[in-house]
């Protein structure tokens, strides 16, 4: 259901850039990795033992909640998505999708936020600061969508 409705929305043959953080984050966008299968796919992630098992990435130090890492960060994350030239960007969370949907949408690149399954009543941080920027945005409880506005959807647990 996830890889029809995403691809529906997005198109055919794609070059999508994942982004998330290095710990459960990256495991869920693992568990969605057969929704990607037959398109161009690369990381922007953080330094670590399960990142270094990713082919076509690119890492960070945890940004964590240092202004100044993610001011240092940002110049690179948009060199990046200008030579990378992505068709979408997927996120799972966590601190790291800020900047990168942040330049995604100065860039015109569509953006989709998968709120973490572990979010069942409350927003995540990084949620509510990407949300004004993410063409869409999925919530995976239902109940969580009176937590967002109108563009949360609920599409059912698409982990």
């Amino acid at each position: 259901m996830f890889s029809y409705k995403c691809f529906y929305w997005c198109g055919n043959s794609l070059k999508i850039c994942l982004t998330c953080s290095h710990g459960g984050h990256l495991t869920e966008i693992l568990q969605l990795m057969d929704a990607f299968e037959g398109h161009e796919v690369f990381f922007i992630t953080y330094e670590g033992a399960r990142s270094t098992e990713i082919k076509n990435k690119y890492t960070f130090k945890n940004l964590g909640k240092n202004p100044i890492r993610f001011m240092i960060t940002t110049p690179y994350v948009l060199r990046i998505l200008l030579k990378e030239k992505p068709d979408i960007i997927i996120s799972t969370g966590s601190e790291i999708a800020i900047p990168v949907f942040y330049i995604a949408k100065l860039l015109g690149i569509r953006t989709m936020f998968i709120e973490s399954l572990c979010r069942v009543k409350e927003p995540s941080l990084t949620g509510k600061i990407v949300y004004p920027v993410s063409d869409v945005f999925l919530v995976q409880w239902e109940q969580l969508l009176s937590r967002f506005g109108k563009k949360a959807q609920y599409w059912g647990n698409v982990l």
